[in-house]
């Protein structure tokens, strides 16, 4: 009985870890592309806004 859980139990991590394997191999697909590429753009649009705030409160001393 406990070898019958034990074989059960192994039977569904191996199955765990070939789902890890499956996704952690798995090319990265578009949307994620498209939004990490989204994510890039509004980080340089933020740091040029915070940039040319940082420009307006130099010169107002």
């Amino acid at each position: 009985m406990a070898d019958e859980r034990l074989i059960g139990a192994i039977g569904r991590i191996e199955r765990a870890l070939s789902r890890v394997e499956k996704l952690a191999t798995a090319p990265a697909n578009a949307p994620d592309a498209e939004l990490a590429d989204r994510h890039e753009r509004l980080k340089k649009e933020t740091l040029d806004a915070i940039r040319g705030i940082d420009q307006i409160l130099s010169g107002a001393n």
